[in-house]
């Protein structure tokens, strides 16, 4: 019979209480009625007491008091704000207005992928409209410098603000993980880029780039580690506070003796640590995958084929698609790492095996070889790598949304588990029921060869099934290990105690009998549900919350990171420092704003 919780006094909300360290840091006061936060600059009232609606208020409404930074001038600007002696916010002088106008193109420059010249392009473009348009104006670009030398340097104080400000929310984090991608390869050198998913009292997740490690000179795992270990300290990111780890599959990141995630654990193990929580394949899931799928090299095939239409057939009308998405994907000009990453895509293999009776065509009015479309075993490797790799893009897709926790991630993973299992008992059964492109060669096939004649054999393709099962199973068995701690966050209501870890029983059972949590559990998601928790009534569950919210639940900055790569080939190859090229990827993933008048200023926070 179903029981309704029993009522009880509602806990005091220290996540919605004030906190007077807010008055200095957001310029807010405790009103006297005790709800909320006052203003001390517009004498508005911040109704929800969490700090990321103050922080929100402050950093929309107020950020020119951000100038206000050192302990002395930040108390005398409270002060004399509680005494209503407001300053007086100077306006943008014309020479300043035209500063920030340079860096905002500088910007938009960074994130197009445009190289530093392009700058004097955009200016002239400009002058041309103006004078057309608005004669009157056109003095209004004399003080505009948009020359390459100054974008260039534009651009690094951009990357400075937009790192300081990172680095001033990571004090703040109450836990974090880091995602480690080894696969953005520009011109000749290879980079790691390292990637901070953290989460602050409120459970608000903050997830950036801390920074782009050379590879090429730093290719021993010790000289990898010792240079993560300065950046999360520049960052004031303790070791204590890591929860987990998600990488690539390659032997550097994953080596069973000398990989770097052995030495991270290592490094990360203390008494009062959490076990730090390893998972591969979220990253390139592609990657992962079709290399244990493509059992014929048919990606390198069909590599070349590529190459031959994008220098001879691109006047063909049946490629256009084809090179439309190609282009819009890498450019026009690209090297082979790019372009075979980009065809073990589901959706690029799909269209191209729609391709392949063109492609035949075309090969064989150029004198290419025309080998592979008369091998019937190529042929079915063919349509099977297309559609386990479709399958593959479906799951991928689901673990591109962001801001839904790793719990549901990892309920994508173990679906995904039990459709790898029915896909290979219908293999057995010969059945191609979610086959398509397999069954449309098989019945090509059947239309040219005898009745008798065995057109595919079901153990090859259900050893590459199960050997894909064997590699997700070992990619993800930490998250397994943390199973009844992702079914405790994303459930706490339906979870049994009896089933829950002793420690926090006792807490989970006082949570489960209180209905006002449960009405508001409820109506909100999840990171709104733990946010408004008491730490102090629910400590042990507070922070199972914090550790979970912190996994990566997705590869959204990964891939963000990687299509700005894979598009911008041809200006990231020209000669860039590592502080440019740290600089541009910045740019390109974060979703902090800018302190535009700090940078017009000249006045950027000193980096710890």
């Amino acid at each position: 019979m179903f029981m309704t919780p029993k009522r009880s006094k509602m806990e005091v909300d220290e996540s919605r209480v004030f906190r007077a360290e807010w008055t200095q840091r957001y310029l807010v006061v405790e009103p006297p009625e005790g709800e909320g936060a006052l203003c001390l600059v517009c004498r508005r009232l911040v109704v929800a007491t969490r700090e990321r609606d103050v922080r929100r208020h402050y950093e929309a409404e107020h950020d020119y008091y951000e100038r206000y930074v050192a302990e002395g001038e930040r108390a005398a600007l409270v002060e004399r704000l509680q005494q209503g002696d407001l300053p007086v916010v100077t306006p943008l002088t014309p020479e300043e207005r035209a500063a920030r106008a340079g860096l905002g193109l500088a910007r938009l420059l960074a994130l197009k992928g445009r190289g530093w010249g392009e700058g004097d392009f955009v200016y002239q473009c400009m002058e041309v409209l103006l004078r057309d348009v608005l004669p009157e104006h056109v003095s209004a670009l004399d003080g505009v410098d948009l020359s390459p030398e100054v974008t260039r340097q534009r651009v690094l104080n951009i990357n400075k603000n937009l790192r300081s400000q990172l680095f001033n929310r990571a004090k703040d984090f109450k836990a974090y993980s880091l995602a480690l991608d080894d696969q953005a390869f520009v011109a000749y050198e290879n980079y790691l880029l390292v990637f901070v998913r953290g989460v602050g009292q409120d459970l608000e997740v903050q997830e950036e780039l801390l920074t782009i490690i050379n590879l090429t000179r730093h290719f021993s795992v010790g000289a990898l580690m010792a240079a993560i270990l300065e950046a999360l300290q520049t960052a004031g990111l303790s070791l204590q506070r890591m929860v987990g780890l998600t990488t690539t599959h390659t032997l550097r990141m994953i080596g069973e003796n000398s990989g770097l995630v052995s030495y991270m654990r290592e490094k990360a193990v203390s008494p009062n640590c959490w076990n730090v929580i390893h998972y591969s394949g979220f990253l390139h899931l592609e990657l992962l995958s079709s290399y244990d799928v493509d059992v014929n090299q048919i990606i390198n095939t069909i590599s070349e084929w590529i190459v031959l239409i994008k220098t001879r057939g691109v006047r063909r009308p049946e490629f256009q698609a084809l090179l439309t998405e190609s282009e819009s994907e890498h450019g026009e000009r690209v090297n082979g790492r790019c372009l075979n990453n980009w065809l073990r895509r589901g959706k690029t293999l799909k269209l191209i095996f729609s391709l392949r009776k063109e492609i035949e065509a075309f090969l064989v009015s150029i004198g290419a070889t025309t080998v592979h479309f008369t091998d019937k075993q190529w042929l079915c490797d063919f349509g099977f790598l297309v559609d386990i790799m479709d399958h593959l893009r479906d799951l991928s897709e689901l673990l591109r949304v962001s801001k839904v926790f790793a719990a549901a991630a990892f309920d994508h993973i173990c679906t995904f588990e039990v459709k790898l299992s029915l896909l290979q008992r219908h293999i057995e059964e010969k059945n191609l029921t979610h086959f398509a492109a397999f069954r449309e060669v098989v019945d090509e096939l059947k239309q040219h060869l005898k009745e008798e004649q065995k057109i595919f054999d079901p153990d090859r393709y259900q050893v590459v099934i199960c050997r894909l099962q064997k590699e997700f199973e070992r990619h993800f068995k930490d998250l397994r290990f943390i199973k009844k701690d992702l079914e405790l966050f994303a459930n706490p209501f339906n979870f049994k105690p009896e089933y829950a870890p002793i420690s926090v029983r006792v807490e989970l059972t006082k949570l489960q009998a209180n209905t006002n949590l449960w009405n508001e559990y409820r109506v909100k998601d999840l990171g709104q549900f733990y946010a408004g928790l008491s730490a102090e009534s629910y400590p042990i569950i507070k922070g199972v919350a914090c550790k979970v919210a912190s996994l990566f639940d997705s590869n959204e900055i990964c891939e963000k990171a990687f299509s700005y790569l894979t598009r911008n080939q041809h200006t990231l190859s020209q000669p860039l420092t590592d502080e440019h090229l740290h600089a541009l990827f910045r740019i390109a993933t974060t979703e902090i704003e800018p302190h535009w008048d700090d940078l017009v200023r000249g006045r950027n926070e000193p980096n710890p």
